[in-house]
């Protein structure tokens, strides 16, 4: 048994020790291999370092050559796009000949700016050999340019009527025509390409493109001939029949020649800005209502000649105008930003004019008046008062272009017509005109008291010597003509503005009074007595009844015939102040403030004078023609 454990063991032991054996040999050989691939990669490092020294130049002229390639496969590419021009100028050609209407206005453009961009890279390339090509895509891009021009011109032609009728879309209250949709379109796409085009190769890219010309001379062409009968419609309606006759609001054809260019002009900038850039509205806009505005100008001053002609009667056309154009340039301006300069400068011979016309007509109705021959005998009014007065309530039918005049002018620069001219010597407004705070319609209430004054004035100066200092008679005409006024302020629009300020006619109606009373004043010196009696006879005031019986006792017979002689001098004086009373023509209200005037100033020492003397002839009527009651019932026919 312990020999065969003894001979496991060994054999055990053998087979390890083998086993080293085996794992030694390999170690050695792996040691070896180690030491070989030490050896080559030695060998190796020595190799490649002798690499690197041969292929480093090697590789910079590789990459030298790389660079050449590149370059060498770039001239050729350009070559090859030189080429394209040349190769499809044919095709490119044919599509230019046959024009924007057969070859499509889309396919039109493409082909044209394709042409555009090989002639602007041929001139890059600056070689010799392509300036035959470039002379012959020159002419092309040429060509193609001048027929979308007259593409242009022709299409827009094509829906451009030679006029219209305005008064038939005011009347029908139509909005005014515009391009159609679709050609507004076409006209867009060409002048965009076109306006482009001459704007990059314009001096400082500003040179104008030529479809806003022809825009401008074919629409203007047509707007001038469709207000042309409008104009001239504005003139004629102006010449009344009756050259006298004061103009009335609206009986000119300026309104609706105003509406109609109004609503033309507007479409037209409809029109404008469908087809143009916004930098091009307002020239386009400009350009192409010129015309017609020159046409205004010449109307305006036609009417201008024919109102400084007529200024009594028509100046209120200009103040028509003056509204009307003013609301013109005020709306375009609003809507467009364009235009109001131009109406500026053509409103401006009638808006002076208008601002003269103030002086004028103050002027007029002071000439009028110092020309009247004769003023009638009984004192009844002339026409010129109510004519005066009928043109300050027309002017109130105009009052808000004469607030904006009025304004302007300034508070009393109506004084003269010389002063009114100095104000607007070269269009230069006074300082007046720059009154942020004035009033209008109170500055025209100052002017129509000033009118009031003048008329007034003027009356009584003319009247005055050709009534040959006779009183009664100038009071009553200054007094008709004072209530005439007042009755035509009241019963009219001038009423609002004027009731603060008819002071001036309480003034003139207390001068009228004073004159026409001048015989009340005559009559009542035989009504004051001085008679002397005795203290115990003498009545005292407001002491009972007074005994006329009593008082004609005590008369010396020299006193009793003073008193006769001042009863029949007052009887006599009175019937014929009654007479001429009830003669003179009067107003009614005249009638009734001066009769009532005589009563007041005769009646209480009539009654004293009667209640003191009536005794003097006992009752017969000799002397003592009225009683109390008697002289008041007459001084009540006299209302």
């Amino acid at each position: 048994m312990a020999v065969g454990v003894s001979n496991g063991r060994h054999a055990a032991e053998e087979e390890a020790r083998a086993e080293v054996d085996v794992l030694n040999s390999r170690l050695e050989k792996t040691t070896q291999l180690t030491k070989k691939i030490q050896a080559c990669l030695g060998r190796l490092e020595a190799t490649g370092k002798s690499v690197r020294d041969v292929a480093g130049p090697l590789n910079g002229e590789t990459k030298k050559l790389q660079i050449l390639g590149h370059n060498i496969d770039s001239v050729i590419s350009a070559i090859e796009r030189l080429r394209q021009p040349a190769d499809s100028k044919n095709d490119e050609e044919q599509v230019i000949r046959m024009g924007p209407d057969k070859a499509g206005l889309t396919n039109y453009l493409a082909s044209i700016k394709r042409l555009t961009k090989a002639l602007n890279d041929m001139k890059a390339s600056n070689l010799r050999s392509t300036l035959q090509t470039v002379a012959e895509l020159q002419r092309l891009v040429k060509s193609g340019n001048t027929q979308l021009e007259n593409s242009f011109d022709k299409l827009l032609r094509s829906e451009t009527p030679r006029a219209i009728e305005p008064l038939h879309f005011i009347t029908k209250e139509k909005q005014f025509p515009i391009l159609s949709q679709d050609n507004i379109t076409r006209l867009g796409l060409m002048n965009s390409y076109i306006t482009a085009v001459y704007r990059q190769n314009g001096p400082g890219g500003a040179q104008e493109s030529p479809v806003a010309k022809i825009y401008a001379e074919i629409r203007s062409q047509y707007l001038a001939s469709s207000l042309g009968n409008l104009a001239a419609a504005s003139t004629n309606t102006a010449k009344k029949k009756n050259p006298d006759a004061i103009y009335r609001a609206g009986t000119s054809g300026i309104g609706t020649y105003a509406q109609a260019m109004e609503g033309l002009f507007l479409a037209e900038y409809e029109n404008i800005c469908n087809i143009f850039t916004r930098e091009d509205w307002g020239p386009v806009l400009q350009a192409t209502c010129q015309a017609a505005l020159v046409e205004l100008s010449r109307t305006l001053r036609e009417l201008n000649n024919h109102i400084k002609t007529h200024v009594s009667t028509d100046c209120f056309l200009a103040y028509e105008i003056v509204e009307i154009v003013s609301a013109l340039s005020n709306n375009l301006e609003s809507r467009t930003g364009e235009l109001k300069n131009s109406l500026a400068g053509s409103l401006k011979p009638i808006r002076e004019t208008a601002k003269l016309s103030l002086a004028e007509l103050l002027e007029d109705t002071r000439r009028r008046v110092m020309n009247l021959q004769s003023v009638p005998a009984d004192g009844s009014p002339i026409p010129i008062v109510s004519e005066t007065i009928q043109r300050l309530q027309s002017m109130v039918d105009f009052l808000r272009p004469i607030s904006s005049i009025m304004i302007s002018l300034g508070d009393g620069g109506w004084k003269s017509a010389a002063a009114a001219r100095g104000g607007m010597a070269d269009g230069i407004p006074s300082l007046s005109s720059f009154d942020i705070g004035a009033d209008g319609k109170d500055i025209f209430a100052h002017y129509c008291t000033d009118t009031i004054d003048v008329l007034m004035g003027s009356l009584e100066a003319r009247a005055r010597p050709l009534l040959q200092q006779k009183k009664p008679v100038l009071g009553v005409f200054l007094a008709n003509s004072v209530t005439i006024i007042e009755r035509m302020v009241q019963d009219s629009d001038l009423a609002p503005l004027l009731d603060s300020r008819l002071q001036v006619l309480d003034q003139w109606r207390k001068k009228a009074t004073t004159m026409y009373t001048e015989t009340c004043k005559d009559l009542s010196v035989y009504l004051f007595d001085v008679i002397h009696t005795s203290r115990g006879q003498r009545p005292t005031s407001g002491q009972g009844a007074v005994d006329s019986a009593s008082i004609m006792k005590g008369l010396s017979s020299k006193d009793k015939e003073n008193i006769k002689a001042k009863f029949a001098a007052f009887n006599a004086g009175f019937d014929k102040m009654v007479n001429e009373h009830k003669a003179y023509s009067m107003e009614r209200e005249v009638r009734q403030m001066f009769a009532k005037d005589m009563q007041y100033m005769i009646e209480p020492l009539y009654y004293r004078f009667w209640d003191r003397y009536h005794e003097i002839d006992k009752g017969k009527g000799k002397y003592v023609k009225y009683d109390k009651s008697a002289i008041a019932a007459i001084f009540l026919t006299l209302y």
